[in-house]
């Protein structure tokens, strides 16, 4: 059985950083891509960063040089480093994975099968 279980999200000032963490569970085939999304209220679900088994990495255009993707596949847990935070980064963050690799290149929530039940993050101006 798979199960993803996110941890690291709070509140923080704008300008600041947090780390969230996903820790997974279940067959190793389950987590060939993995990544991070994220919904605001009122707003679609976004692609945040993706990560495949081999460490390809893909971002959000807009986020990039301000988040970082990466796992530990010792621990079997995948991470999602964000640095200066901005009001608009306000939104609940999941974690998602999916046995196809490929998953990874598009980024859109509907093709992942399996996901966390989030963690919010909240970021004040």
């Amino acid at each position: 059985q798979v199960q993803l279980v996110e941890s690291g999200g709070g509140s923080v000032q704008s300008g600041g950083s947090l780390r969230l963490s996903c820790a997974a569970s279940g067959p190793a085939y389950s987590r060939n891509c993995m990544g991070w999304f994220r919904q605001a209220p009122g707003k679609e679900r976004e692609g945040v960063a993706t990560i495949d088994n081999i460490g390809n990495t893909r971002y959000a255009d807009s986020l990039k040089g301000r988040f970082t993707i990466s796992q530990d596949n010792a621990k079997n847990t995948l991470y999602l480093q964000m640095n200066s935070l901005k009001p608009e980064d306000t939104a609940m963050y999941y974690c998602a994975s999916d046995e196809l690799w490929f998953r990874c290149i598009s980024m859109r929530g509907g093709d992942f099968g399996y996901w966390g039940q989030g963690t919010q993050v909240t970021v004040s101006s």
